[in-house]
């Protein structure tokens, strides 16, 4: 079929019909019809169409009245695929997902330490040997999502703020992927994919308003506003290791990592215990194993760490007013600092969000791509010029 002959109208009616599928099926023609308000005559041609065309099977039978029934159609889950990829400064976490957000291949790889170029032949590399790993042609991916540790301008359509990953600051790496690859990539934080990845599969299903704090060798925050992912002008929202909160923030000496996170990070909460008498040279977890053990030390530690915690939820609080906080990374996962923040939030605020534990653990990113990749096919399914073969497709120039 020359899918740049199909009008709008048409386009608009097969994206209708297959989300509905997607949403409802099994489903009968009858009962799509009823639903959609489409006529007889054009449910029987979107029929054909998506039934040719590999889109739809028929995978049941209604029980209706004596000696009549119905065919009952599911989407062909594997017709199309997505890519998501959580790119970290140590390792790649990449997956590809059917439409109906099943991962049918996954790997994982030490990020190469070179950067830039070499880093994007690496998902380009992955996204093709996934495919070949599920047994299916590459083709079929029709989206991607990469999560950078960093901020991506949507403006001028480049990254800022990989301190991580050299060689990627001010590289469009959107552009770059989606030529290389041959399908749409967008590109996100990877604690906006985590905050998308509760949203999916996490602690916050059902919630249109929540954050979710990462908290490791350093902070960052995702948000989920009005179900959306909240960006900011820049990529940046959520930012929020700059707060002024623990110390001083006209402090050259914080510039580089933040006020907050000069408090509250892996290396603040060591020096912070060692200041205190602490034996020298544990890590995190080992201070905070301590705490079981009586170390006082180490709960003063926690304890301080807990309080800026809590500041930082006032101030997210007042401006964003989510519904539940949740907390994640190799130390925001540690209940023991969950117990104290809960703790604190009642002595600064009168109405605290609820706060809970990621359960997704280092796997929120890897869900939050894929999940924002299967939103973005389900808006463009059908939509020209990406529906159409790899060859009919516009390829932008590859950026100089």
């Amino acid at each position: 079929m020359d899918f740049s002959s199909v009008p709008m109208s048409r386009q608009i009616t097969l994206r209708t019909v297959m989300r509905t599928v997607m949403d409802r099926g099994p489903i009968s023609r009858a009962e799509l019809a009823r639903i959609t308000g489409l006529s007889k005559q054009t449910m029987s041609e979107v029929f054909r169409f998506l039934e040719d065309d590999g889109w739809l099977e028929v995978t049941g039978r209604t029980q209706g009245a004596v000696g009549r029934s119905a065919a009952t159609y599911e989407i062909t889950p594997n017709r199309a695929l997505v890519f998501g990829a959580d790119v970290g400064g140590t390792k790649i976490q990449a997956a590809l997902a059917d439409m109906n957000g099943k991962i049918v291949a996954e790997s994982v790889e030490a990020t190469d330490p070179r950067g830039g170029e070499h880093v994007m032949s690496q998902l380009v590399s992955l996204n093709a040997s996934l495919a070949e790993k599920a047994g299916l042609a590459p083709e079929r991916v029709m989206v991607g999502t990469v999560g950078i540790p960093g901020a991506y301008n949507r403006k001028t359509g480049k990254l800022i703020m990989v301190p991580n990953i050299p060689d990627l600051e001010g590289v469009p790496l959107q552009a770059i992927l989606t030529e290389r690859m041959g399908c749409m990539v967008h590109i996100g934080n990877d604690v906006n994919m985590a905050a998308k990845g509760e949203q999916w599969l996490g602690e916050g299903k059902g919630f249109s308003n929540f954050v979710f704090i990462a908290l490791g060798t350093g902070i960052g925050m995702g948000i989920i506003n009005e179900r959306q992912i909240l960006n900011g002008a820049r990529g940046a929202a959520g930012e929020i290791a700059t707060l002024p909160i623990g110390a001083d923030p006209f402090d050259s000496r914080t510039f580089h990592s933040g006020a907050l996170e000069t408090m509250v990070g892996s290396a603040a909460i060591r020096d912070r215990y060692e200041s205190y008498g602490g034996t020298p040279g544990l890590s995190v977890r080992d201070i905070m194993d301590r705490i079981d053990a009586g170390d006082e030390r180490a709960r003063a530690t926690v304890g301080e760490v807990a309080r800026n915690i809590a500041a930082a939820i006032l101030a997210v609080s007042a401006i964003v007013d989510p519904e539940r906080v949740i907390l994640g990374g190799s130390i925001g996962a540690r209940p023991e600092l969950l117990e104290r923040v809960r703790a604190a939030l009642p002595l600064c605020m009168p109405s605290p969000p609820e706060c809970t534990i990621s359960q997704l653990g280092s796997r929120a990113g890897l869900y939050g791509t894929l999940a924002n990749s299967i939103d973005h096919m389900r808006e463009n399914l059908f939509e020209l010029p990406r529906y159409a073969p790899l060859e009919m497709q516009a390829v932008p120039e590859a950026p100089k």
